[in-house]
């Protein structure tokens, strides 16, 4: 298949690495608890230097996958109550990892019954093995979205949207092809649309603010970003067509029904597990809303829809997946990366603050007083901040493949032996805060990416469904939006810092990730 590549060629990495460090030039064209926090003063540290991996004269020894899945029907349910309840999430995985001694095991993966028929993952949670969910050329991604359950096409109008499809099958270029297409077309309206967007976004968190001493970060962000999206991607607010301010909210309720399986909501623990971990929602409960939905991107989308059927699809099917990477994938992205970007930067202190606002601001006076691509190329900080935001709290943190042949799989200190046909599961916070990869794993260093030193280490960022130094194509997995993202996310920073010299926050949770309160937001004075 050939290659797409998007428009947006300055946000790839530079790097000119020599080989014998085992990295590879970019070869391919190129085209993104409760806990209460403020400010802390403690200054910045200096990135660490990557760690390099030794010259392997021989291959780790052969070893065979420990783990196992239990009784069957017991051990998916007793899995699945340790993995929301019992346990949580990251210690799931990490007492597993304690026990048999290995980054690699066998175990069962929620829902289970009665929503998954077969629940049994081979688990990668280092940096090493995990890669091996991107080679389409050895796992099959068909289905496997959402992991061992897919959704019903019932919320989908009953087409597999594009995050479903294998690159095998015939519609997934097409679709991908499509994608290219908008972000092309539209590629020159990213930067004033979200200058105009946000400011509106960060006026209305002041006005809040001012009125009652905090500001939710969450609530306005959703609107912001939904209207965004459609003001950049279809040239059509939402807010002012019959949606009005309610697309954020049916989004929300519309995902919910895609992926509650798989969420934790704070219901009491048997009734919870019972209600939507056990059995489907029924689609028809939230088909009105996903038509409201619909609508607007049948009538927005027309440019789009034209030249899906210039490539053989439907405008049916077209718009109901400019819904779901609009929504779902676009949407979601925001909705979780921005609150976790200024969970980390809120965290790390004035000083940091201070340094990104110098860094932004004499860019932007360098370059004519305007946001520009070339002025972005100008701030390191603030472009290993963002890398680094999505290295430590990678949007998608889930994902899986099914062999598509009998595979040996390495990790840093063994290989093993996968058979055809199983599937196999990556937690993406696991590999991308790897001890053997990244110095200070857990930690969030704002200067980590700085430089030749830390550009070297951007092959392990892997958020978008790919290592950071490749790019989506139709052929591969790798998140068609992936550029598209990195930029949101600059301008996310650079906007926030041209307006603010510092801020304080309170930091919760929330069912797709954290909850930002804002707290204090001064003005810039410089």
């Amino acid at each position: 298949m050939g290659s797409t590549t998007l428009a947006f060629p300055s946000l790839q990495p530079q790097l000119r690495l020599s080989r014998k460090h085992g990295y590879r030039s970019n070869g391919r064209r190129h085209v993104v608890l409760p806990i209460s926090a403020s400010v802390s003063e403690k200054p910045s540290v200096p990135a660490p230097p990557p760690k390099v991996p030794p010259t392997e004269s021989t291959k780790p020894p052969t070893r065979q996958i420990p783990g196992n899945y239990g009784l069957p029907f017991i051990g998916p349910i007793q899995d699945r109550l340790d993995y929301f309840y019992n346990q949580g999430r990251d210690e799931y995985f990490k007492s597993r990892v304690q026990k048999y001694q290995s980054t690699v095991f066998r175990t069962n993966m929620p829902p289970g019954p009665f929503i998954a028929s077969d629940p049994r993952v081979i688990v990668l949670l280092d940096g090493k093995s995990f890669p091996v969910l991107f080679d389409v050329s050895k796992v099959e991604k068909k289905d496997l979205f959402t992991g061992t359950f897919m959704p019903s096409t019932e919320l989908t109008g009953g087409y597999r949207i594009l995050s479903y499809l294998d690159p095998s099958e015939p519609k997934h270029a097409k679709l991908k092809s499509l994608l290219f297409f908008m972000l092309k077309t539209r590629r020159d309206k990213v930067i004033p649309e979200f200058h105009s967007t946000y400011t509106e976004l960060f006026e209305s968190l002041e006005s809040e603010l001012a009125a009652k001493g905090k500001s939710n970060f969450g609530d306005a962000n959703d609107q912001a970003a939904f209207n965004f999206l459609g003001r950049v991607l279809y040239g059509t607010n939402p807010a002012e067509t019959k949606l009005g301010s309610d697309g954020p909210k049916l989004v929300q309720k519309w995902v919910l029904f895609n992926l509650h399986p798989i969420f934790v909501l704070g219901l009491p623990k048997l009734v919870e597990d019972l209600v939507i971990h056990s059995f489907r929602l029924p689609p028809f409960l939230v088909k009105s809303d996903y038509q409201r939905l619909y609508d607007y991107f049948y009538e927005a989308g027309g440019y789009v829809l034209d030249e899906a059927e210039k490539s053989g699809i439907s405008r049916e099917e077209a718009s109901h997946n400019l819904l779901f990477a609009t929504c779902f994938n676009s949407f979601g992205g925001m909705k979780i990366l921005f609150p976790n970007i200024l969970k980390s930067i809120g965290r790390s202190g004035v000083k940091l603050h201070t340094e990104l606002a110098q860094e932004i601001r004499t860019a932007v006076r360098s370059n004519g007083g305007k946001v520009t691509m070339a002025a972005m190329e100008q701030m390191p900080l603030m472009k290993s901040v963002v890398y680094e935001s999505l290295r430590i709290d990678p949007p998608v943190p889930l994902q899986y493949g099914k062999a598509k042949k009998d595979l040996e799989i390495e990790s840093h200190d063994a290989v093993f032996k996968v058979k055809e046909g199983e599937m196999i599961f990556g937690y993406q916070p696991f590999a991308t805060r790897d001890p053997k990869i990244f110095d200070r794993p857990d930690e969030f260093v704002p200067n980590r990416f700085v430089g030749e030193e830390g550009g070297s280490l951007l092959n392990h960022v892997l958020w978008s469904n790919g290592p950071e130094t490749e790019s989506p194509t139709v052929g591969n997995k790798q998140c068609a939006g992936k550029d598209f993202v990195v930029l949101v996310a600059r301008l996310f920073v650079v906007e926030f810092f041209l307006r603010y010299d510092s801020f304080e926050i309170e930091v919760g949770t929330s069912a797709l990730g954290v909850a930002i309160t804002l707290t204090s937001l001064k003005r810039a004075s410089f």
